[in-house]
């Protein structure tokens, strides 16, 4: 964790912000947008990219990803630049936790992965490279998005030490565990070997 220099309240305004934009549920924005109907419906009624792909549409799921990680990016990033790292770390944590619990939504948000990968992004770039090669090669290798979420919601802790930011290990310990909470059904599956892959309907 970072030295902490701010004001608590500033980091309370902070995490307010960051829970704020990472509240913003994306995946039901888009998929309206597109006119792909009620997301809540579709597959597993989760508001995250995977579950945006079983509209068919992947650009829809795309777009999802890439503005469900910029949430988490934009958080951090706009907290590092007014108040300080420590406030960073804040608004990142309540952005994550606000995508995975958003009010609006009676706390029924997204399992965190895009989310969390921006984050990592923003936070320490070569970490959040490397928890994104991560995923794509457990993706890859074993052509189920949850394996490639968990192994890189795992691993990066152990990037963030290897690579030398190691005031983002600890959160990103966090991070992890609250994706494992949110995968908990996958992980069921992954164990029964009944986990849907990739592309599978």
């Amino acid at each position: 964790m970072p030295v902490l220099e701010s004001s608590a309240v500033v980091l309370i305004l902070w995490a307010a912000i960051g829970y704020g934009l990472g509240s913003v549920p994306f995946g039901l924005v888009v998929t309206k947008a597109f006119g792909l109907g009620n997301l809540r419906e579709i597959g597993s009624g989760n508001i995250g990219t995977t579950n945006v792909l079983r509209t068919g549409s992947k650009a829809a799921a795309a777009l999802t990803l890439l503005l469900d990680g910029g949430k988490g990016a934009a958080a951090v990033l706009l907290a590092r630049f007014l108040a300080g790292e420590d406030a960073a770390q804040a608004a990142g944590l309540m952005a994550f936790l606000g995508h995975c619990f958003p009010v609006w939504l009676r706390f029924k948000g997204g399992k965190g992965v895009a989310t969390f990968l921006g984050l990592m992004l923003a936070l320490a770039w070569p970490v959040g490279i490397a928890c994104c090669l991560t995923w794509l090669a457990a993706a890859a290798v074993s052509r189920i998005s949850s394996m490639g979420a968990l192994t890189s919601a795992a691993s990066g802790a152990a990037w963030a030490l290897l690579l030398g930011y190691q005031q983002v290990a600890v959160l990103a310990l966090l991070l992890a565990a609250v994706v494992f909470i949110r995968h908990s059904a996958n992980i069921t599956r992954l164990r029964a070997g009944t986990e849907p892959r990739i592309g599978q309907k």
